[in-house]
């Protein structure tokens, strides 16, 4: 990355996370209603205009759309602007992460078509006016393990901290409830496409209930999912319950495996254990970019920048396994990019604690607060993976949402993945009625299991 390119605002100070974090002004949440969206981005475009200013965002459902079908490509009559390859790289260089740029170089092969900007990032007025309270109330303890005085919106909407920008991803609105089947695919460097887990999942956003605060015990996602293939997987389960105070209440996880008949707790559910659902190609806090406890990192804010990402990728999900795979990546032809801003913050493994990818580097939308890319370095300094994600466009929740159609590419193996692919998926996420808490239970993954 070259950093001269990083357009850093004066407020927003490189910080490296430490002791305790409090929320911002009066005076500075005032400017969601004015120069920010209600999300905290520039309502303004860029200079050249290549990224236009924020109008509302998208949530036009289109006509004849039915909840649990696959959501239309809105943009599908575009084309590109321009395209970038191994040609023509150095032109676009500044505006690729390294993870991009090295799969140019990699790969003769590689494309990126990126076309026009949509800031489509909405949501429903009720998490507007959360995030307003959440601004001037969200407060960071435990050095940024415990966040306080949040609930169903943004957390930090102004965000001052590389923490805070993270934990905006990590609590992304994706709706109070939903169902999917999904498939993950792996491709080993031979370009074999590999189905890895086929699963139903069901997800919960506790933090995100509209009518939930009186009731909520701190606890941010519900996620339970049950594998229907390959055949040497199918019914297999496991369950995942997240708090937004990891300090005191860390994760908790429970798998089911058939071959056991029984639900056993699943402590190395998480960080850098290599994550089976992917088939060992990415590590458990590499699923969504980035998922789980911020614990054993340093993050710094390097700041705001202009970048090439991928964008409103309605259009792979009607697409099939044969177009979607190309040996050594994605195929071009199915992937959208487009410019936006995004804030740059890196990871660097703290004091004390062990980690097997010292360094990372994350981007995430100013629009969503979501982590659109990563790039992580082994121990030697080598650029060892890139994570993208594929956002979809559900102007129906409304959301953009950035926690399906996400993978990693291992640039040691050769290998890539396709994870929570909606590729070919009969249930591409479908708003469901929030379920009981007791749907993620232990005892209730035992009892269907038995079933």
């Amino acid at each position: 990355m070259n950093f001269k390119q990083l357009l850093i605002a004066s407020v927003f100070a490189p910080l490296v996370c430490q002791g305790a974090y409090a929320g911002v002004t009066a005076d500075e949440a005032a400017k969601l209603k004015t120069t920010l969206t209600p999300l905290g981005a520039e309502r303004a475009g860029n200079a050249d205009g290549s990224i236009p200013a924020w109008d509302g965002g998208y949530s036009t459902v289109a006509a004849g759309w039915k909840n649990g079908d696959a959501r239309p490509d809105p943009f599908a009559a575009e084309k590109p602007l321009y395209s970038i390859t191994p040609a023509n790289l150095a032109q676009y260089a500044a505006l690729l992460s390294d993870g991009d740029k090295a799969l140019f170089q990699k790969y003769s092969t590689y494309r990126i078509d990126v076309y026009p900007t949509h800031r489509t990032a909405s949501a429903p007025q009720w998490y507007y006016d959360n995030t307003a309270k959440n601004a001037v109330n969200a407060t960071l303890e435990n050095n940024g393990q415990t966040l306080k005085g949040a609930y169903g919106g943004k957390p930090f909407p102004v965000p001052k901290t590389g923490i805070e920008v993270l934990w905006n991803h990590i609590l992304q609105w994706s709706g109070e409830a939903v169902f999917y089947e999904f498939r993950a695919y792996v491709v080993p460097s031979d370009g074999k496409i590999v189905l890895a887990t086929q699963a139903d999942q069901t997800i919960e956003y506790p933090y995100h209930l509209k009518n939930g605060q009186a009731s909520w015990t701190g606890d941010h996602w519900w996620h339970v999912q049950k594998a229907t293939g390959p055949s040497f997987k199918a019914g297999e389960s496991l369950l995942i319950v997240d708090n937004t105070d990891w300090y005191n209440h860390p994760r908790q996880a429970w798998q089911y495996l058939t071959g056991q008949h029984r639900v056993r707790k699943a402590p190395t559910v998480g960080f850098d254990t290599p994550d089976f659902v992917m088939s060992g190609v990415g590590n458990f806090d590499e699923a969504f970019i980035w998922l789980g406890s911020p614990e054993r990192y340093d993050w710094k804010l390097i700041g705001k920048q202009e970048l090439i990402v991928p964008y409103n990728n309605n259009k792979i999900v009607t697409s099939t396994p044969e177009t979607v795979f190309l040996q050594h990546h994605l195929n071009p032809d199915v992937i959208r990019f487009e410019k936006h801003r995004v804030w740059v913050v890196e990871a660097t493994l703290a004091e004390g604690k062990r980690h097997v990818v010292p360094k990372r580097r994350y981007y995430f939308d100013e629009d969503t607060g979501e982590a659109l890319l990563g790039d992580s370095w082994d121990a030697q300094g080598n650029l060892w993976k890139h994570n993208y994600g594929l956002t979809l466009l559900c102007p129906d929740i409304p959301a953009v949402l950035g926690n399906v159609d996400w993978g990693v590419y291992n640039f040691q193996t050769g290998a890539y993945v396709l994870n929570i692919g909606l590729v070919g998926s009969k249930a591409p996420v479908k708003t469901i009625e929030p379920p009981p808490a007791s749907f993620f239970s232990p005892e209730l993954l035992a009892g269907e299991a038995v079933r």
